[in-house]
């Protein structure tokens, strides 16, 4: 590749001047095309990951690629303060989808959208406490850290936001005794993806919105990973016929360029001016992004796409259950995860070395996040490969 360095410089280079942040692996992405990512030193990849997700219409999607050419050319930025046809678009499309009578804060990331909606619920309720669920994943900084459930990631950092009351996911009677008159919200994964790709059930979930109404508080429902269509609907929360008092939205909304939302009833939006805000947030270049994605999941019906070929998906990784490491396959729409029985650390590796790009959810769960776009022969090619590293 001309111009460009050679593999063993990139490495040198992230590894001098990177905060030790990241446990790498191995490769330089050097470039990427609908499904597919090329590394320095040209080798092929078949991308499951997608930047955890975010590159759901798959890479340099020409439709991404037109919005945000055409407004860089236009306006990059935007401060909230003032007006911008981009930003109204976008807040108007995702009320709609959320079913209307909401309001919308544009952020930069899922944490963020999380922040928001922490704020918003003691904002709103002039409560303190939270309740989160075992093995959840909300985010790193300080008030999404506080519900996000491994040990590893709060110690260090503690005290946090609370009080945080912990209930086991997917079991009702423990919610119903967590839910308190002191909650100001509950906050919830549709499917956890740290937690090992688990769905939830339609009972916990309706006990859930029926806890919360009865106990006034608010249900914030966590679809950084699970929204903008992952599992086959635009919002998970539309598989269990229940809808959240606010929704955290971020990862694939910009197919790409950063971008959260934090989408909320509006008689629970109670913020005043200046209480909470975002440099970046709602800029036009993200927002323009946004429009473009949503636009396209629409006009190419991927929702229908996203369901149909989960399914098949779902069916080849559970046809390698004679493999002798495989313990479990499971998820929604293409958020897939495949339980080992051993760490999933090395078998990632191996994916990479036979060109598959996945990543970890858990210790002993591979993750899939394809884009997508991503066409049957791809999944096969997968699945046929993860078969030969769990044999």
């Amino acid at each position: 590749m001309d111009d460009c360095m050679d593999t063993k410089e990139i490495f040198e280079l992230e590894q001098k001047y990177e905060m030790n942040l990241y446990t790498k692996r191995g490769i330089a992405l050097a470039s990427g095309e609908g499904e597919f990512v090329w590394d320095s030193e040209g080798k092929k990849y078949i991308d499951c990951t997608t930047g955890v997700g975010v590159a759901i219409l798959g890479h340099r999607h020409p439709a991404v690629v037109e919005a945000i050419t055409r407004q860089v050319n236009r306006l990059m930025t935007c401060y909230e303060p003032f007006y911008n046809e981009e930003r109204g678009k976008l807040e108007k499309k995702l009320v709609e989808l959320y079913g209307g009578g909401a309001k919308v804060m544009l952020s930069n990331s899922g944490t963020e959208s999380v922040e928001a909606a922490l704020k918003l619920a003691r904002r709103h309720t002039k409560r303190k406490g939270f309740v989160a669920a075992m093995n959840a994943f909300h985010g790193r900084s300080s008030g999404a850290l506080s519900l996000t459930f491994k040990e590893k990631y709060r110690a260090p950092f503690e005290p946090l936001l609370g009080p945080v009351t912990r209930t086991r996911y997917n079991d009702v009677e423990g919610l119903k005794s967590a839910v308190t008159q002191e909650t100001a919200a509950l906050f919830l994964e549709p499917v956890q993806g740290e937690g090992g790709i688990r769905p939830a059930t339609v009972e916990f979930m309706k006990a859930a919105r029926d806890v919360c109404t009865d106990k006034g508080a608010l249900l914030v429902f966590d679809e950084v990973q699970t929204g903008c269509g992952r599992t086959g609907k635009f919002f998970a929360f539309e598989h269990f016929g229940v809808r959240p008092d606010a929704v955290c939205l971020a990862k694939g909304l910009g197919g790409g360029v950063p971008i959260g939302a934090t989408i909320a009833r509006e008689e629970v939006c109670t913020y005043t001016p200046l209480e909470h805000g975002s440099t970046f947030g709602g800029n036009p270049l993200a927002a323009a992004a946004a429009n473009a994605v949503l636009e396209t999941i629409e006009k190419d019906r991927l929702l229908e796409k996203v369901s149909n070929d989960g399914t098949y998906f779902l069916g080849k990784l559970k046809s390698l259950s004679s493999k002798s490491e495989f313990r479990e396959a499971r998820g929604m729409g293409l958020l897939l995860g495949v339980e080992l029985k051993v760490p999933a650390k090395e078998k990632l590796a191996l994916l990479i070395q036979k060109g598959v790009l996945a990543l970890p959810a858990g210790e002993q769960v591979v993750r899939f996040l394809p884009p997508y776009i991503i066409s049957r022969g791809s999944l096969d090619r997968v699945a046929e490969i993860m078969g030969e590293v769990v044999a």
